[in-house]
């Protein structure tokens, strides 16, 4: 595939590579990411609030490189941060009209460490309602739309970043991941998808969904993904489990490859996640070229509890807790899928609860004694493509693990890294991704494997521009 000209299309690394020759400016490049904005944002809808400061700060970025001394890794590179993480001096909003519209005082952990790698933050994404749902809409912001086919949705909860790092709104955007909101997006929007080892990316305040939530990367490619996670994954003395620091380049190795991994092509996560055919065809086609990369593919069980069962207490205790310390005056401004997911789950009582917690104890417990006879899993990444962004939200309980998030979510309760990577296009023209994971702590694995997969496939996935879904589509609200 030919290097793009337009510096809205290119990697965050290619774009470093070209401050560094002066062959381009932070500020051109800003300029190039906000003329695009300007002309497809309108109907793809990826933004809560736009930066005014960002020329601001890619003036400054621009000043150091022609001074020779760039502040960090990230210096001059345009990027995006979910409206579910503090960005000093913008309201965290949550996709909520119940939300207060203070600006926040302080950045997230993960704001600060892209800041202090130099990142310029041009705006904040949107987000389904609290983060809850996969369905890419919220009550606050409405709908966004997928850049492949604005009648699709992106996906969430990082609905925002999905549509943002489709539509080349920038290279790098943060998104958050408690049940699978960094990977379902990513997945149907072609974007790679790092969900990370919880703790490597520290977080504060934390939400409804501490126990399994994590921050992440979201960018169009895989080595992008290892060089925003260097800048993020710094401990935090605001977040008791932070990890300590390791302070390192996670690009490094990046390219060694899988020959003479182990790995196990999973088809069960406690339960038969539903797939469709071409799901199906996409999940073999990576076993297939990871198995010509060297690895040793096979089909192996992990043989993990139900899962549906634990993630729905754990994931409707989170959201039954957020209803019930929304004011009662207010209620009626929430998603109505909220009040549905706490009604299922008013009756449950701690000792229910802490079952629950057990079990996902013994997911993860599984999943390391797995992991001693493979070095690393693949599965598929969700059940279809996107689909239609403007479907009413029926049956949340049934929708996480038929429709939503039935291949992701087990991984949040195993608490490992997990990536989504785009494997091939379907019929309609719509991107599909696998997942890998690696043990716990082991994220340089999975960046290996997904980097494999990535050369492997060799697909131009990240340029929608290109598709007739974009061209000409500015009239569409």
């Amino acid at each position: 595939m030919t290097k793009p000209t337009d510096p809205a299309l290119m990697s965050a690394e290619q774009l470093l590579d070209l401050y560094a020759r002066r062959a381009l400016s932070p500020v051109e490049a800003l300029r190039a990411v906000t003329e695009r904005i300007a002309r497809y944002n309108p109907w793809v809808n990826a933004f809560a609030a736009m930066n005014p400061h960002a020329l601001r700060a890619a003036g400054e970025s621009e000043a150091r490189w022609m001074a020779g001394r760039p502040l960090g890794l990230l210096d001059g590179v345009p990027c995006t941060v979910k409206d579910l993480l503090n960005l000093a001096g913008f309201p965290t909003r949550r996709g909520s009209r119940t939300t207060d519209a203070t600006p926040a005082a302080e950045d997230a952990p993960a704001v600060v460490g892209l800041k202090a790698e130099g990142a310029v933050i041009i705006g904040k994404t949107t987000t389904t309602e609290f983060g809850w749902k996969s369905p890419g809409d919220c009550p606050l912001h409405g709908i966004t739309r997928n850049p492949w086919d604005p009648q699709r949705t992106p996906g969430g909860s990082s609905s925002g970043a999905g549509a943002a790092g489709a539509a080349c709104f920038g290279p790098l955007h943060i998104g958050t991941d408690a049940g699978g909101s960094i990977r379902i997006p990513a997945a149907y929007c072609g974007l790679v998808g790092m969900k990370p080892s919880y703790g490597r990316i520290p977080q504060w305040p934390h939400g409804a969904f501490s126990a399994v939530a994590v921050a992440g990367p979201m960018t169009r490619g895989v080595r992008d993904a290892a060089l925003m996670f260097s800048a993020m994954a710094r401990h935090d003395l605001r977040d008791p489990v932070s990890l300590p620091d390791d302070r390192r380049d996670w690009r490094d190795g990046i390219e060694q490859g899988v020959a003479g991994l182990r790995v196990a092509l999973v088809r069960r996560l406690g339960f038969e996640p539903p797939l469709d055919a071409e799901g199906a065809a996409a999940l073999q086609v990576a076993a297939k070229l990871l198995e010509e990369a060297g690895a040793i593919v096979e089909e192996a069980d992990p043989d993990l509890p139900d899962t549906r069962a634990i993630f729905s207490r754990v994931w409707g205790v989170a959201l039954a807790r957020i209803w019930d310390q929304t004011p009662e005056d207010k209620r009626h401004l929430l998603d109505a899928g909220l009040a549905e997911v706490r009604e299922k789950n008013e009756t449950m009582h701690a000792p229910d609860f802490l079952a629950a917690d057990m079990l996902r104890i013994e997911c993860a417990h599984r999943m390391a004694r797995f992991h001693q006879r493979y070095d690393l899993v693949l599965t598929a990444a969700t059940p279809t493509a996107a689909f239609d962004a403007d479907a009413p939200t029926v049956k949340p309980m049934e929708a996480l693990w038929r429709d939503w998030a039935p291949w992701t979510f087990a991984f949040n309760l195993t608490r490992q890294p997990a990536i989504s990577v785009p494997i091939g296009l379907d019929e309609a023209g719509m991107p599909r991704a696998v997942q890998v994971a690696a043990a716990l702590y082991r994220d340089d694995l999975a960046l290996r494997a997904a980097r494999a997969i990535e050369r492997a496939a060799s697909l131009p996935l990240a340029e929608p521009a290109e598709t007739v879904q974009m061209r000409g589509r500015t009239d569409i609200h």
